[in-house]
């Protein structure tokens, strides 16, 4: 910390954020990742802008993209919330050592709903794979306050070895008996938020009755790695992760929302 009358830089956490277009495309990107027409779209800013405000993002650790799987010639973008956190707690350091915490800032607790509980479907091609992954991870990390399911628009025969295996060895959760299901079967039920993992899946993703939130997780096939070797379960792992660190920053996500609607 700098001693009384010292004028010092802000840190470049701080620099980065306060830039009203940037904080702006971080707070789009918090809450789903998005492609750069999406958001032109939603801040009302001209393409070369937008593109120059991103790169910046990216050359300073906060942003990643990856290439769409449903257009080669696209990209989504990323918000990495852990590189935020951590940053914000070390500008916080900067200012006053009584600013400094070692831990992630996080929301209410989620506890069981009064009534119909919170309800989350994860969708991606086959469900063999991501979001059957993210459903068991999301059940897992809630306790069962969260009533999740998932499903695919072309759902394989079975789940992915590998997408069983992640799952017993990492997070000792057992879904060997879980078959693929397809998206009509789960048309006719109730959803709060819909989460597509898959970049071909939400360009062909259903409307659902009710207000229903809509949020993308633009993630890697695993499976496209190659067979179940072990080149092909090190993609599933890195899967695996990424889905389970999203998972818990959308926790804090859904106590909040539930606690706007009046459920403690």
């Amino acid at each position: 910390m700098p001693s009384s009358g010292q004028v010092s830089a802000p840190p470049p956490f701080v620099a980065l954020a306060a830039h009203p277009v940037r904080w702006r495309l971080m707070a789009e990107l918090a809450g789903s990742d998005y492609r750069v027409r999406e958001l032109v779209t939603r801040l009302d800013q001209p393409q070369n802008l937008v593109s120059y405000h991103l790169r910046l993002l990216r050359d300073g650790g906060l942003v990643t993209a990856t290439r769409s799987s449903a257009d080669r010639r696209d990209s989504y973008y990323h918000l990495d919330l852990d590189r935020c956190a951590r940053e914000l707690a070390g500008s916080g350091t900067a200012l006053h050592p009584a600013l400094r915490t070692s831990r992630t800032p996080s929301g209410p607790p989620l506890r069981p709903r009064r009534g119909r509980p919170v309800s989350v479907l994860f969708v991606c091609t086959g469900n063999s794979a991501r979001s059957p992954v993210a459903e068991a991870l999301l059940t897992l990390r809630s306790a069962g306050a969260v009533l999740t399911r998932s499903a695919g628009s072309r759902p394989r025969d079975h789940l992915h070895p590998d997408a069983v295996r992640v799952l017993r060895e990492r997070f000792d959760v057992d879904v060997s008996a879980q078959r693929p299901r397809h998206l009509d079967d789960v048309a006719d039920e109730s959803f709060d938020l819909v989460v597509t993992l898959c970049d071909k899946a939400r360009e062909i993703c259903p409307e659902f009755a009710g207000p229903v939130r809509r949020m993308h997780w633009s993630i890697p096939d695993p499976a496209a790695a190659g067979g179940v070797d072990a080149q092909g379960y090190a993609a599933f792992e890195r899967a695996a992760e990424d889905i389970d660190t999203r998972v818990g920053h959308l926790l804090p996500v859904l106590a909040t929302t539930r606690q706007r609607e009046g459920d403690p």
